[in-house]
């Protein structure tokens, strides 16, 4: 009998091993896909829990503001004094600090709110109330935030148009509450610090002769609004 030939030999071998991988597929032996062993189960989404809003306190009603009152005391920082009247719908506000700063300042009144102008390129703006006016006021280029209480004369705003060598000058005086004061008197020749103010009489020396001031009170209604 002829030996099978080497082609013959090399088939049976191919049959013989495709018949052993699929028998071992049949019966479980074999190495599953890799699709066939993942699990396709997404896991579960949650929702993130429901916030509730923090409570808010409305903000309590701003005392009405006072048809008349005057307001005295220093920036926020000190070197630097104002003062503040006002008056049936109007105000008068004046900055100084003793040495060669000030501004006269004036505007309209409405609801407790202040929005004051003066030369040159000064401004105020803020609120009063019966206890304090605070706010934001700019003076010669400088800005200044300021809260100052509520005050009575002699504490206040002082204003006076005295002589000096014959010619017409004018003086500011803010008296704080605790005594204190500050002032300029500004002539031709530029300002320099005003003489002491006597807030009881509201006099003062300027040049060797005495002066009247005028105090700028809402409160008692005295001085030009």
């Amino acid at each position: 009998m002829e030996r099978p030939g080497p082609l013959f030999t090399l088939l049976a071998g191919v049959l013989l091993a495709g018949g052993i991988a699929v028998a071992d597929l049949a019966t479980g032996t074999g190495v599953p896909s890799v699709a066939a062993g993942v699990a396709t189960t997404a896991p579960p989404t949650t929702s993130p829990p429901a916030t509730t809003p923090p409570a808010t306190t409305p903000e309590p009603p701003r005392p009405a503001a006072p048809a008349r009152a005057d307001y005295a005391g220093r920036v926020t920082g000190g070197g630097v004094s104002i003062a503040v009247s006002t008056r049936d719908g109007h105000a008068i506000a004046y900055v100084c600090d003793g040495k060669k700063l000030e501004a006269w300042l004036q505007g309209v009144t409405v609801d407790g709110k202040l929005d004051l102008k003066g030369a040159p390129d000064g401004t105020l703006t803020g609120r009063f109330d019966p206890a304090s006016a605070t706010g934001t006021v700019t003076a010669a280029g400088k800005t200044y935030r300021f809260t100052v209480p509520v005050v009575k004369k002699p504490a206040g705003l002082y204003r006076a148009t005295p002589k000096v060598k014959g010619r017409a000058a004018k003086a500011g005086w803010i008296v704080q509450p605790d005594g204190s004061q500050v002032g300029l008197l500004t002539t031709d020749a530029g300002s320099t610090a005003a003489p002491a103010l006597d807030p009881v009489a509201a006099t003062a020396v300027v040049d060797g002769a005495p002066v009247t001031a005028e105090p700028i009170s809402g409160l008692t209604g005295t001085g030009d609004f």
